[in-house]
């Protein structure tokens, strides 16, 4: 198990942040709303991979459900069957997992309520709340009417129940093509929310579904399905993004229309003792992140002309790509909590999350050492076979990490920048004739340089001062500290060093025309060549490491082979975007 996959309750438990949603449950349940329960659910559709924005909705689904004794399930809006695929299932489950969450009971589907839904649409026709419709798409566009203008009524509006049953009847059994036939609620094509002007609850499409196969060829919308999902699983509290508030009439609408013993003889409550209540949905702001792109659509065109390489990519903010990268769970669940919950609509600075990894990865990930862009060092006062092994601490401040055994040889790799001929003023690394300290090791100084046939730096010839393990040099003041790995017992290695993949702060905005002009060219920098430790693959080792100045790296858990290893950059130990 990597650091990745640590139980994020690693992070310090307070207690949780008020804010309107809590204050609102807090009052339901002062009031016995709801006989005492808290009952959520958190809904996506399969329709791709959860990304950080999702990841704000989970924390809060979950987290309000667990502070006071709840539950909250897990459950598939799967309506529309020609973008959902059994993968995002998966990956989907996987990724709330990961997180640190357990739903309650069995893995919810809208596909399960089909038979119900289908149901409680023949309710609504024989109320006349819902009619048949022949309009094309197009057409129902046109009757629709704008924002500034009213609606037209379809000319189907006007059915007969009896002919509205018959043709969704024959709708269900595959009589007509996709698009020949919707069924609509029959509200008002004069509101002035567009969202209630007769809006589609049926729709044909002759596609396999992946939870229940061929078995129908007309499938509910969202608006119809979730809320009366919500009202078969007793939901007490429905919390939606913003994107959803004008929907709410819809989603009362609904219910309030159907038979309120209808839809208690549906529920989960069913032969209960608690009293039947009907949902109610409650908004909140989404996620918004600069430097970042978030919308679905966006990210699935990013995979399909392959900007990325694939869901996973560990610059994408889908949660498989976080991961993989070597966010933490603790970490995302942090960031989600320190952004807080608010109706106000706000774009959240990317530091705030790098930050959160920061910290965590601070505390948690041990220490190592690797080169990544090696210079030979010969250790001329060393014997040809000689190795010494060095105690070092994993990690500086938590003894519980315990320590590592590092090799030191005649011959060691640095880091090429860390030498310099020619050093500018404050230079604290080596220099031809001067010392420094290996980390965790002795002085060294450099006695000779030497450069190929063109004049490249091909090796330094160095002196060790045995007498300065754990102490000063007397007389000498040495300032500098580098890392270093034994070229002899040295792990050759891949490194990925990741950045973010945007060079504007608002890549989403409507300003923006393509956005694939303001892509980073240095989102992605690989480096070959690179030597670590032997300590990073020692059996029982860590995922996530700090290599010593150069930043939080995690083992790619996909590339990586026991030939080669490949480590991903997590983030750098610093900000390096905050004076930009």
């Amino acid at each position: 198990m990597t650091d990745s996959d640590m139980d994020s309750k690693n992070s310090s438990k307070g207690p949780a942040p008020t804010n309107f949603i809590r204050n609102m449950i807090s009052q339901d349940l002062a009031i016995d709303k709801h006989g005492g329960r808290v009952h959520t659910r958190f809904p996506p559709e399969p329709n791709g991979y959860l990304h950080i924005g999702h990841a704000k909705s989970i924390c809060l689904n979950f987290s309000v459900a667990e502070e006071n004794n709840g539950f909250c399930n897990l459950r598939f809006d799967d309506t529309n069957p020609t973008k959902e695929s059994q993968e995002y299932v998966d990956a989907i489950k996987d990724n709330i997992t990961w997180l640190g969450f357990h739903w309650n009971g069995e893995v919810r589907y809208s596909s399960s309520y089909f038979e119900q839904l289908y149901g409680f649409a023949e309710q609504l026709i024989l109320k006349s709340k819902a009619f048949v419709c022949n309009l094309s798409a197009e057409e129902a566009r046109e009757y629709r009417g704008t924002l500034t203008e009213a609606g037209r009524n379809s000319p189907g509006r006007e059915r007969s129940i009896k002919e509205n049953q018959d043709l969704f009847t024959r709708m269900r059994k595959g009589d007509f093509a996709d698009g020949k036939y919707t069924l609509r609620a029959k509200i008002d094509m004069e509101s002035p929310n567009i969202n209630m002007r007769d809006p589609v609850l049926y729709r044909i499409r002759h596609f396999a579904h992946h939870q229940t196969g061929d078995k129908w060829c007309i499938y509910p919308t969202y608006d119809y399905t979730h809320c009366i999902s919500d009202a078969i699983e007793s939901i007490t509290h429905s919390l939606c993004t913003l994107e959803f508030e004008d929907h709410r009439p819809l989603y009362d609408w609904i219910l309030q229309n159907l038979s309120l013993d209808s839809l208690e003889r549906a529920s989960d409550l069913a032969g209960t003792e608690y009293q039947y209540v009907l949902p109610e949905q409650t908004e909140f702001a989404k996620l918004r992140l600069n430097y970042t792109v978030i919308g679905k659509r966006n990210l699935r065109e990013m995979v399909e002309s392959e900007v990325v390489d694939g869901w996973d990519d560990p610059r994408m903010p889908t949660l498989a790509g976080m991961r993989r990268r070597g966010f933490t769970p603790a970490s995302i669940r942090n960031f989600c909590e320190s952004i807080g919950v608010s109706r106000s609509e706000s774009i959240v600075d990317l530091s705030m999350l790098e930050h959160a990894i920061r910290e965590d990865l601070d505390r948690h990930a041990p220490r190592a050492m690797c080169i990544l862009d090696p210079l030979k060092v010969v250790l001329t006062n060393l014997q040809e076979e000689e190795t010494e092994y060095l105690d070092l601490a994993n990690h500086p401040k938590i003894d519980s990490m315990g320590r590592r055994s590092v090799p030191l040889t005649r011959e060691i790799f640095i880091d090429r920048s860390d030498f310099l001929e020619q050093p500018p003023a404050g230079f604290k690394r080596l220099t031809q004739g001067g010392e420094v300290r290996l980390r965790g090791a002795y002085v060294i100084r450099c006695d000779e340089v030497v450069k190929d046939d063109s004049g490249g730096l091909q090796q330094l010839c160095c002196s060790i001062d045995k007498a300065t393990l754990g102490k000063k040099p007397e007389g000498r003041k040495v300032k500098g500290v580098i890392h270093w790995v034994s070229a002899k017992y040295g792990l050759p290695v891949r490194v990925r060093l990741y950045d973010r993949l945007f060079t504007i702060e608002h890549p989403e905005s409507k300003e923006v025309d393509n956005c694939y002009e303001y892509l980073n060219p240095d989102s992605l920098i690989e480096l070959e060549g690179c030597i670590a430790e032997p300590s990073i693959l020692a059996k029982g080792a860590f995922g996530n490491f700090q290599f010593e100045r150069e930043g939080y790296f995690c083992i790619d858990s996909i590339d990586s082979t026991p030939e080669l290893p490949v480590f991903n950059r997590t983030i750098t130990l610093r900000d390096s975007w905050s004076g930009r």
